[in-house]
């Protein structure tokens, strides 16, 4: 292999590394700003007497639904994602299964997104901010 089209491979897999590491510090700051709104949001559901919900997860390919033993608030209308008592983010969708049909399934906390739905089709993504406000708007009694 000529030298020139080595250096240049080498060229690229290093401006590859540093545009993959600075995605991975801005979303993590992006995340850092999400926890800091989804604490803010538990406190303000709690203090104003809005009750979580057991969530559910819904299986990859939409047929099933299952319990599972987190409760929190949804945040989106499609129920694919939310915010748990914890203050932690979930994303609510799992591989199919028979045993959790009977056991119930088990959803893992994920790295919360200013904006749910973030590269989804036009109309189905969401900032962050406006869908907690959403769920503190819905859950609250008129005149209160």
């Amino acid at each position: 292999m000529p030298e020139d089209v080595a250096d240049w491979r080498e060229r690229r897999r290093e401006a590859a590394a540093v545009h993959g590491e600075a995605l991975a510090r801005r979303e993590a700051g992006e995340s850092a700003k999400a926890r800091v709104l989804l604490a803010a949001f538990v406190a303000q559901a709690t203090e104003r007497g809005i009750a979580p919900v057991r969530l559910r997860a819904r299986s990859y390919d939409g047929r099933h639904r299952y319990r599972t033993s987190t409760d929190g608030w949804y945040l989106k209308l499609n129920e694919s994602v939310a915010v748990g008592t914890d203050g932690e983010f979930y994303v609510l969708g799992v591989p199919a299964s028979l045993l959790a049909l009977v056991r119930g399934a088990t959803v893992e906390p994920s790295e919360p997104p200013l904006v749910l739905g973030k590269g989804g089709r036009d109309g189905e993504s969401i900032d962050l901010p406006d869908a907690l406000a959403m769920v503190l708007e819905r859950n609250t009694p008129q005149g209160a």
